[in-house]
């Protein structure tokens, strides 16, 4: 009684091609939820703010401008208040500057971030 050698890789192709179509259409059932999700219709976003200019500039600037405020991708930030005026900084921190990325500093802190800024000796 000689068994047919190919039944095994037969079975294993079929188990695989069934497995392929039945994660597929469980990808199908969660696209409309997906979609919903990147376009912010899901749950409820909120993103927290940091509270002074120093968490601030450790969620967002320390990649760039260093630890020690050394530079590194970014500029020095060490004595900035000399080159520029707050006002010049509120600005950079809030709509960038060169390859610095807007949208990094909320509106409503760019002063404080500013004046943080200017000190940094």
């Amino acid at each position: 009684m000689n068994r047919n050698p190919l039944i095994p890789f037969l079975l294993i192709a079929v188990l695989g091609i069934g497995a392929m179509f039945l994660v597929s259409f469980k990808g199908l059932g969660d696209a409309k939820d997906l979609a919903a999700e990147q376009e912010g219709g899901g749950e409820e976003q909120t993103e927290e703010v940091a509270a002074n200019p120093e968490d601030i500039y450790k969620q967002t600037c320390i990649g760039c401008h260093g630890d020690q405020y050394q530079g590194g991708v970014g500029p020095a930030l060490t004595g900035v208040g000399d080159r520029y005026s707050q006002d010049e900084i509120a600005d950079i921190v809030v709509n960038g500057k060169g390859s610095m990325p807007p949208g990094l500093v909320p509106q409503e802190k760019a002063g404080e971030m500013a004046e943080w800024l200017a000190g940094l000796k």
